[in-house]
């Protein structure tokens, strides 16, 4: 028994690959600019790159329809490498990420009401209108490191009706994964089941209802999605 005032929030999860577990979420981390997106770029970045979060409840599985959010004109995709943490920290060095933290790996969504950043940008508004909402984490099964390894390298992709929008690789991060889990336990300390969004290629673009996004991460997951229809006002 206890004595909430109403039934508690079903805790969101996700599922493991191969295997009939699940990953409980705790919170959702994404990580701004972790790739070169013009050749002009700095290939080694100075500053630690900037990051924000999304609720646990807006995790969603990779399967099905993409529900296309309301308030916006210009929904976009990101594909993203995902880490997710076993072993929570504060202060973890990055030669310890790997060894005791980073639990697996998926490949996700990190979608975005672009229009409703672009105006937060220049109001210097917040940034949850444009990353919090309903259904913006899309995330694949999670594979476990005993199965997929830490990944170096690999292609990190996504295409929209057959045509590639997005590719890079895994190796082209500006901050390393141990080296992002470093650096956010700096700050906060992290906790089993978070996980981290850690940055997309070049190559963002709009999604339009019934798109299909066919997207990965080589050896990690795979995903395909038909964004859904335009909801009525």
């Amino acid at each position: 028994m206890t004595n909430y005032v109403f039934p508690a929030p079903v805790p969101t999860t996700l599922p493991v690959a191969g295997s009939t577990a699940v990953f409980p979420v705790a919170r959702v981390y994404c990580i701004g600019r972790n790739y070169r997106w013009s050749p002009n770029e700095q290939a080694v970045p100075r500053e630690i790159p900037p990051w924000f979060m999304k609720p646990a409840s807006a995790v969603v599985a990779a399967t099905g329809i993409l529900p296309y959010p309301p308030g916006t004109g210009d929904f976009c995709h990101e594909i993203e490498l995902v880490v997710a943490i076993g072993r929570g920290g504060r202060n973890i060095a990055p030669a310890d990420a790997e060894a005791h933290h980073i639990w697996g790996y998926a490949a996700g969504l990190d979608l975005t009401r672009r229009d409703l950043q672009q105006h937060a940008k220049q109001t210097g508004g917040p940034w949850e209108p444009a990353k919090a909402f309903d259904s913006s984490a899309v995330c694949t099964a999670l594979t476990p490191v005993g199965v997929c390894g830490h990944p170096r390298q690999g292609s990190v992709w996504l295409q929209v009706n057959g045509l590639e929008r997005q590719s890079g690789d895994v190796s082209d991060l500006l901050w390393s994964v141990p080296e992002l889990v470093s650096m956010l336990s700096q700050s906060v300390s992290l906790q089993p089941g978070d996980l981290i969004y850690t940055g997309t290629p070049a190559g963002v673009g709009p999604l339009h209802p019934g798109d299909v996004v066919h997207a990965g991460v080589a050896g990690i997951g795979e995903l395909t999605l038909t964004v859904g229809s335009i909801p009525s006002q």
